[in-house]
């Protein structure tokens, strides 16, 4: 962990540590879960239904939580259809240790804040990342309950306004990446309840599944800090909020996965579980129309087929950065904005993955959207 990430002055202690690892280990499941939307079985569905602002906050009794933004920048002054300059990533994950309830001390590990930050430079074909990591309290790390309110140091996210006009406000700031990113996500569509009303499955087994809603179609404006010059920018996000108990299945090696905003208004998600010879375990994701209605896919309505492969010099783990999607709502490619945006994220989730902005086409090859691609378990197996 980077220094002005303060960890080692929050985690000081082996046992501490051992708790920080244990729980961070588990948060990559998080990101796969984040496919959303594949088919419920009825006798796994809750009765109880997502109710808002509450749902907007967190689950403190749930093992893992993370709120996700993705999106693209362009400057302030282009078009609103202008063309991209930079992709961002901020992404907050709270997760319930083993320290038990009763633990008298204040400084009981019972729930750790991560924080994420990625900036994609299209121009240069950059990626610049950084990350955090604190037990909740102390006025340093905090996940409020009844509305979306995170803190990490100085890295904040923030919601405000009625449940369907949300407006979002996160600050995200790295010395050692040199960027800042200060920006305002407005809502301009409903929220999109993945999977059946919110309950979204996950994998072969009834357990396996999530609390998840999406708010895709943000309109994103604000500040972008770079190298000690600052830029006015505007963009358009996706959001995700998603809370679970559930743990990877035991033969999944990793997932593929999409979230992308269409430019007619749309939005689409779609992801795989995969095996270790590549074969899907699960599959799923979601659809709505400018207007219309949500629509689930079933496992057996999802295929990824892998393209072009690029190996990363750092790791050594090749990557497929290009996939033709096949889903309900029709058939697309999804083409990497620059190849080498992996994510060494060792030193805190335990983890590397691919994850970049991209691009979606159609299949007439053009493109008709714009959003992110995540690939886990390609430089070695995903072990919770």
């Amino acid at each position: 962990m980077r220094n002005n990430s303060g960890v080692s002055r929050i985690a000081g202690n082996l046992s501490a540590r051992r708790c920080l690892l244990r729980a961070a280990l588990l948060l990559p499941l998080s990101r796969a879960l984040a496919a959303g939307g594949a088919r419920s079985d009825v006798a796994s569905t809750p009765s109880r239904r997502l109710a808002f602002p509450d749902a907007f906050g967190a689950h403190p009794e749930t093992r893992i939580e993370w709120w996700y933004i993705t999106g693209w920048l362009a400057p302030a002054a282009a078009a609103a259809n202008g063309e991209p300059r930079f992709g961002f990533q901020v992404t907050f994950f709270r997760s319930r240790t083993d320290v038990p309830g009763d633990q008298p001390s204040a400084f009981a590990a019972r729930q750790l804040v991560f924080a994420h930050a990625a900036l994609s430079e299209l121009a240069t074909r950059r990626l610049r990342h950084d990350e955090r990591i604190a037990r909740a309290g102390f006025g340093i790390a905090e996940a409020a309950v009844g509305d979306t309110q995170l803190k990490l140091r100085d890295w904040t996210l923030q919601r405000s306004g009625p449940a369907q006009r949300s407006i979002y406000r996160t600050r995200v700031a790295s010395d050692s990446a040199a960027f800042a990113l200060e920006v305002q996500l407005a809502a301009t569509q409903p929220l999109l309840l993945q999977g059946d009303a919110g309950w979204s499955r996950k994998g072969p087994h009834a357990a396996q599944a999530s609390w998840y809603y999406s708010q895709p179609q943000l309109d994103a404006t604000g500040t972008l800090e770079l190298d000690g010059h600052s830029h006015a920018v505007r963009g358009r996000a996706w959001f995700d909020h998603e809370w679970s108990d559930s743990l990877l299945d035991a033969q999944a090696v990793g997932w593929d996965w999409i979230g992308i905003n269409l430019d007619d208004g749309g939005a689409l998600t779609a992801f795989r579980l995969r095996r270790a010879d590549g074969s899907a375990l699960w599959a799923g994701g979601s659809f709505r129309a400018p207007g219309g209605a949500a629509r689930s896919f079933a496992p057996e309505e999802v295929t990824f087929t892998p393209g072009r492969r690029w190996t990363s010099p750092a790791t050594q783990a090749s990557y497929p950065v290009q996939w033709t999607v096949v889903t309900p709502a029709g058939t697309f490619s999804v083409r990497p904005r620059f190849d080498a945006q992996e994510i060494d994220g060792r030193s805190s989730t335990g983890t590397v993955y691919w994850e970049g902005l991209c691009d979606l086409l159609d299949a007439a090859g053009r493109v008709i959207g714009r959003g992110y691609l995540e690939m886990t378990g390609y430089a070695g197996r995903l072990r919770l």
